[in-house]
């Protein structure tokens, strides 16, 4: 069982897996298929990834408050927590503009324009900043995914008792 100490380890799993899999439904939606099902898992999965993520972040920044602050592998972590925080805020925009999105004001504004989408994911204005942004999340969540097995396994950080 996992120290309360050292709570990043196990935790990592769910954002990457989560983040990861919103980004390809969420893909697949604008390019391949619009179905109802890939949106729903678009969207929990991101909710969920970023929820995971967040706590994988504090949890990691905790971890790491006793490390020494010149140490060979600062660099390696610097870019682990820089592409953390970075995910979180990619995936918290994509979040709050579907927030945005289905606020009132929106809806009543698409309502006059004639617009009958009921997803943002749908709306074709939207789907090349949405390409963009998760193509960047999961590029983000493979940089800190790569960095921080980089602190484990090459350099050995937070590993043992």
């Amino acid at each position: 069982m996992p120290s309360l100490l050292h709570l990043h380890p196990p935790i990592v799993h769910f954002p990457v897996a989560l983040l990861v899999v919103a980004s390809a439904a969420g893909l697949t939606v604008l390019y391949i298929t619009p179905r109802a099902d890939l949106r729903a898992l678009t969207w929990w999965a991101m909710l969920l990834g970023w929820i995971a993520g967040l706590v994988a972040v504090l949890t990691g920044l905790w971890d790491q408050r006793n490390l020494a602050p010149d140490a060979p592998f600062r660099s390696v972590l610097n870019l682990h927590i820089g592409a953390g925080l970075a995910l979180l805020l990619v995936y918290g925009w994509i979040l709050y503009q579907r927030w945005l999105f289905h606020g009132a004001k929106a809806q009543r504004k698409r309502a006059q324009a004639g617009m009958d989408v009921d997803d943002l994911l749908l709306l074709p204005s939207a789907q090349l900043w949405l390409t963009a942004l998760l193509v960047a999340g999961a590029l983000l969540v493979l940089l800190s995914g790569w960095n921080g097995g980089q602190l484990v396994y090459v350099w050995g950080v937070n590993v043992g008792g």
